[in-house]
């Protein structure tokens, strides 16, 4: 009789729980329709970063690293266009215009010392003992 007792109130428990916790459960947000689009966009630019970087390092040929950024940058612009279709051809505001063709680049501040690779070429806002991307000392 005990038993029968305490079985009927953890089953009135539970189903009171569960009920009321369906109703405190709030409506999901919308999901943006190219939200998935934007997050494969961004593992590509990630990937593409990568790629560069191993190149960079030595651990690609040259070959192997213009097809696999062919390959990516092809993926890449399938994914900005199938946004484009999404969003009615208005392209996001988050990416920069291109610059005129005709432009001419403007000229490069001078560099302070180890703030540019000498091996790879790459720029560093703040001087540092090696570099970053290829991982070899700053100074000649």
């Amino acid at each position: 009789m005990m038993l029968a007792s305490v079985m009927a109130v953890v089953a009135a428990t539970v189903f009171f729980v569960l009920f009321v916790r369906m109703k405190d459960i709030p409506a999901p947000e919308p999901v943006s329709p190219t939200k998935h689009l934007e997050e494969r966009k961004a593992a590509i630019y990630e990937n593409l970063r990568d790629l560069q970087f191993e190149y960079r390092v030595g651990k690609l040929s040259d070959e192997d690293y213009q097809q696999t950024k062919l390959g990516l940058q092809k993926e890449l612009a399938q994914v900005i266009g199938e946004m484009n279709k999404i969003t009615g051809g208005q392209p996001p505001s988050s990416q920069p215009a291109a610059p005129p063709a005709a432009a001419k680049p403007a000229p490069e501040p001078k560099a302070e010392t180890g703030t540019v690779c000498p091996h790879c070429g790459a720029k560093f806002a703040r001087a540092m003992k090696f570099c970053g991307e290829c991982g070899k000392a700053m100074s000649s």
